[in-house]
């Protein structure tokens, strides 16, 4: 079966280009965990190719991942010039809900889900190392809350978003919009998105899970047809 990179340009003309995020956020490092995984870096070498373009169209499909490779992800494509178009095709939860906000217009089918929730950390250490990663990790999340509130739909309290980060909160894309700035659209087929880094969160929405292992299972018949069709050769 065709592997499929998770961050690529496609459709490139003289004025816009295609970017595609499909796949968790993780920081620069000489290897990856999954080959599929988004790193600043790949976001800055890919911007490098669009530079000048008039518009930047970003589809979006991620279960988030590291904070501060996604703050720096968010920060390059904000200080890019080219007007950005964010559509989140399956869900942009966690880190991925911060970079669909960069976008002057974004757009979330019918049904998309986008997930927020507070900083986290896999730790160790004394009571004094505990403390003061827990001072980190609350500002840190006030970085966070800016980018949201940059993009709350008129009237939004930001104390709203921040209990709402408190209790890791999905939304359907028609919740998100009474929130932030975004435009629902007609539904669109799910795409497989890091399932095995979902399953991690507590209150993924069973649709949602129910419709990526559809489309893994569809995909693992299509693998094991290409095998079959090797084998006759």
């Amino acid at each position: 079966m065709r592997k499929i990179k998770f961050l690529q340009v496609k459709n490139l003309t003289e004025k816009s280009a295609n970017l595609y995020i499909y796949g968790e956020i993780v920081d620069n490092t000489d290897w990856k965990w999954d080959e599929y995984d988004v790193m600043p870096d790949d976001v800055k070498k890919t911007l490098e190719q669009v530079e000048g373009l008039e518009t930047l169209n970003i589809y979006i499909n991620s279960p988030g991942g590291s904070v501060f490779a996604g703050i720096a992800i968010y920060n390059m494509l904000k200080r890019n010039k080219a007007k950005k178009i964010v559509q989140i095709d399956g869900v942009a939860a966690s880190m991925a809900s911060v970079i669909a906000l960069v976008g002057d217009e974004i757009y979330m089918p019918s049904n998309s889900f986008m997930m927020i929730h507070k900083p986290w950390v896999f730790v160790g250490g004394n009571a004094n190392d505990l403390r003061k990663i827990a001072d980190d990790l609350d500002k840190i999340e006030e970085g966070l809350m800016k980018a949201y509130e940059e993009n709350l739909r008129e009237g939004v309290d930001i104390k709203e978003i921040k209990e709402m980060l408190d209790n890791e909160t999905w939304f359907t894309a028609e919740e998100a919009a009474k929130y932030f700035n975004i435009k629902i659209i007609n539904a669109v087929e799910v795409a497989a998105s890091a399932k095995h880094l979902l399953k991690n969160y507590k209150n993924v929405p069973k649709e949602l899970l129910e419709e990526i292992s559809k489309v893994d299972e569809e995909l693992e018949k299509l693998k094991l047809q290409n095998e079959l069709d090797l084998l006759s050769l």
